[in-house]
């Protein structure tokens, strides 16, 4: 027996409720609300698709909700894309020796304004840099020091304005419509006013397409 509309409401409605990324794409209005239906009925094990349309049309936008979702529209409307290729990834070990030892070839690198990220984790270092510049960070270092080097990977980067940092949600939704693209997420980080993400290079034209939409 099929479900009553009511139920089927409802039901949405909670689904939603806990899918943040994909609430916050309807609000902002870059949603296909077909789409999200057949995702929804198929994660709900509903048949009747046209009532799941409905409801996300129907999707309650709270007054709280609404000013968030204007809010990174506003910012999305002003931000923009900026991409770089030939990236990679060098993992090191955790160790004070290892960061004396690659003091030099970043401050060279940086003097260069060469690319040089360094992210600490729980078991080391992440360094992000131009595929040139790996030979001279593994060089300073010793044997069995290098966990990972990863190459073929680009950057692309959403350059927003300075209010970004008072407009929560940015991260979540950006990482979101990258994920629902099937797009392989290396790294992902948000600095200041930049939500930076590090791709295989084959996902590049997908990024900037889902990415430009969203922006718009």
């Amino acid at each position: 027996m099929p479900d009553a509309p009511q139920s089927i409401a409802r039901r949405v409605r909670e689904y939603l409720d806990g899918q943040p990324v994909l609430a916050d794409a309807l609000r902002l209005e870059i949603a296909n609300h077909s789409a999200v239906a057949r995702r929804i009925a198929e994660a709900l094990g509903v048949r009747q698709t046209e009532a799941v349309i409905a409801a996300c049309r129907r999707y309650p936008k709270g007054r709280g909700e609404s000013a968030r979702a204007a809010g990174i529209q506003r910012v999305l409307r002003k931000s923009r894309i900026e991409t770089r290729t030939k990236v990679a990834t060098v993992t090191v070990s955790q160790g004070i020796d290892i960061l004396q030892r690659l003091g030099d070839v970043v401050e060279e690198l940086l003097d260069e304004n060469s690319l040089c990220r360094l992210i600490q984790v729980s078991r080391g270092t992440v360094i992000i840099v131009d595929e040139d510049s790996v030979p001279r960070l593994t060089r300073a270092l010793r044997e069995g020091q290098v966990v990972r080097v990863r190459k073929n990977l680009v950057e692309v980067a959403v350059a927003s304005p300075e209010s970004i940092e008072e407009t929560p949600g940015l991260l979540t939704l950006l990482t979101g419509v990258l994920s629902a693209q099937s797009i392989n997420i290396v790294e992902a980080l948000s600095c200041y006013t930049d939500t930076i993400f590090l791709l295989e290079r084959d996902d590049l034209n997908a990024a900037i397409a889902v990415l430009t939409k969203t922006l718009q």
